[in-house]
């Protein structure tokens, strides 16, 4: 890091993490006691401040059987906060407070922005064009996210989650996959669908590996002229022929277990998990029950490119997207009926998605799909070319890597009956991180409207309140 770029880097993370202090201030005045979520996390993590690690609360045993993710943000939250306080003299109630509780998430967000600009430079280090300035612009932003920035201010598992992966992701990159698979554990720890994420990682130096041999065998075949296309129906037959026979391959598989043994493990460990608990959920089954919901691929794309229209909703994609459809009609006409029949078959409504008027995903639900039972039909062209761009602006990765990609993104999407858009922050900001660069304007404008969109978002949290019927607490407005 040159030095104006590391005197610029740490200006725009003092910068921001002063706007986050002035924020949670706010918040933490309008909001004193726990909210939502807040009710099972905050009880449980203060059972833990005071010793009791085998009780969720007053008249519960062992677990609050709402909390559904192991107790990672809680053992953590003891374990930064209880030597804080020795240190600082503090005692009684103000130890494990809302307010200190949450102020975890606020050091996770400080972390986050480090590992964000970290990962870009290292994903991106080949691209000379790319300045320190874009790099940072560009960290800031995703910083920023909307759906993962509003839970910095209060105690959820999201930044933890997010923070751990990352941090996991970057070893990765960097080779350290021990150290990978270590903070991969502490990811599953706060949230068990991260395992995927620590596939994700193995499946990293899996398509490193694959990509080298795929160059050596286009090379030995380059009579036969191998197309080097990305994207054409043949191509991707070809390249799953290769996959077969490379996988089928008795020393190549020693050799890739060798390089990733350490996830192997962690994966290993996460079935014997399954396995004695039961299930992957470890508290409230019966409203997380796992399911084939398609649907939530396209609702994914959708967030997608509305959070990334910079980069996926513009002039050139649209005409280059049409140009595709002319060239290959039997083909979207086929992609078409099977999204139709997807949704048609393995459309679900969560009960929390109609019955909780707090979230956006309640207003979206009622307001879109709701209108017509046609809709989420005709949404479907729109699905399609959503597809299309998120899958075009990843062409710079190797092929290998994209189809170990959208696994991953299957994996950890389509199994959520609950369309919740907390479900998409890290598969978003996987993708987000691997596609080039954007000019300084359209980086701007992306940071603008996340500016904006959190504006409205903490205005509505804030000033918006009101109240059910049948309570007497205020409700807020919130992702």
């Amino acid at each position: 890091m040159e030095r104006a770029e590391a005197y610029g880097f740490s200006g725009a993370m003092s910068g921001s993490f002063l706007l986050s202090c002035l924020l949670f201030a706010a918040v933490s005045r309008r909001q004193r006691g726990p909210y939502m979520d807040e009710v099972f996390h905050v009880p449980q993590a203060q059972a833990y401040c005071q010793g009791r690690f085998l009780q969720a609360r007053e008249g519960l045993s062992r677990w609050d059987p709402m909390i559904t993710t192991l107790p990672g943000l809680y053992l953590l939250s003891v374990g930064v906060v209880k030597p804080a306080a020795w240190l600082l003299g503090w005692t009684g109630s103000v130890v494990c407070s809302v307010g200190m509780l949450r102020f975890i998430n606020l050091l996770f967000s400080a972390g986050n922005f480090y590992l964000l600009y970290l990962l870009l430079f290292k994903i991106h280090q080949k691209n000379k064009a790319v300045s320190g300035f874009q790099r940072i612009l560009s960290a800031l932003t995703l910083a920023m996210f909307p759906t993962l920035y509003f839970f910095t201010f209060l105690y959820y598992t999201d930044p933890g989650s997010v923070f751990f992966t990352l941090f996991s992701y970057l070893m990765c990159l960097y080779g350290n996959h021990k150290t990978s698979a270590l903070l991969g554990f502490c990811g599953f720890m706060f949230r068990q669908t991260n395992i995927v994420w620590t596939v994700f990682c193995a499946g990293n130096v899996v398509a490193e590996k694959l990509n080298d041999a795929w160059k050596i065998e286009s090379q030995k075949k380059r009579d036969e002229k191998i197309s080097s296309r990305k994207g054409s129906f043949s191509d991707l037959t070809r390249v799953l022929k290769f996959l077969v026979e490379y996988l089928l391959s008795p020393k190549n598989l020693v050799t890739l277990t060798a390089l990733t043994w350490p996830y192997i493990i962690l994966v290993s460990i996460f079935i014997v998990f399954v396995f004695l608990n039961g299930g992957i959920v470890v508290g409230d089954r019966s409203s997380h029950e796992a399911c084939l919901h398609f649907p939530q691929l396209f609702y994914f794309l959708s967030f997608t490119i509305v959070f990334s229209f910079p980069h996926l909703l513009t002039p050139a994609k649209i005409r280059k997207f049409l140009l595709s459809l002319r060239k290959h009609p039997v083909q979207y006409g086929l992609i078409t009926v099977i999204s139709l029949f997807l949704i048609w078959k393995f459309t679900y409504v969560h009960k929390y998605l109609l019955a909780d008027n707090r979230h956006y995903t309640f207003y979206v639900w009622r307001k879109v799909f709701q209108r017509h039972e046609l809709v989420k039909y005709l949404l479907v062209p729109f699905y399609i070319f959503a597809g299309w761009s998120f899958a075009d602006t990843l062409k710079s990765k190797s092929i290998f890597w994209i189809l170990m990609y959208f696994v991953c993104l299957l994996a950890v999407t389509v199994p959520q009956k609950l369309l919740e858009f907390r479900y998409f922050i890290l598969p978003f900001l996987i993708y987000r991180l691997n596609i080039p660069f954007l000019s300084l304007y359209r980086q701007l404008l992306e940071l603008t409207f996340y500016i904006l969109v959190n504006a409205v978002t903490f205005y509505l949290f804030l000033n918006r309140t009101f109240q059910w019927e049948n309570s007497d607490e205020v409700q807020r407005f919130m992702w």
